[in-house]
């Protein structure tokens, strides 16, 4: 599996920074529900309510902080599909994930501090 993660204590910065995450998961979503719709048992509810406020995407800002195509991103969607926050519920997230079978995780680091979150992946994160 492979997420953006950024390990601090300012969640809102945390979220705005890797918004642009949630924009590229909606394209695949949009692409989904425009084979299936959205009265299928094919994709959640949670899913297809959260790409109704999706305008387009430019991807010319794929993959990168501030992309202005995101806005329709609501903090629960990042807050599922990203592992945020400070190391504690990085170390949660990630045991959860282990619960549900993932055994390998791979960080998206597209956001300002990606030396800081790497540093605290291999002094807090890793070996526990």
């Amino acid at each position: 599996m492979a997420a953006p993660a950024y390990v601090g204590n300012d969640l809102a910065h945390q979220r705005d920074q890797v918004r642009w995450f949630g924009g590229m998961v909606g394209n695949h979503v949009a692409d989904i529900v425009e084979r299936y719709g959205t009265d299928s048992n094919v994709v959640p509810p949670v899913l297809t309510d959260y790409i109704k406020g999706r305008k387009g995407y430019d991807y010319r800002h794929h993959g990168k902080a501030g992309n202005p195509d995101t806005e329709f991103v609501p903090d629960e969607i990042i807050d599922r599909f990203c592992v945020l926050g400070p190391i504690e519920q990085h170390r949660e997230k990630l045991a959860e994930l282990e619960d549900l079978g993932v055994d390998q995780f791979s960080l998206y680091l597209m956001h300002d501090d990606p030396k800081g979150t790497i540093e605290a992946y291999a002094r807090e994160i890793i070996n526990h």
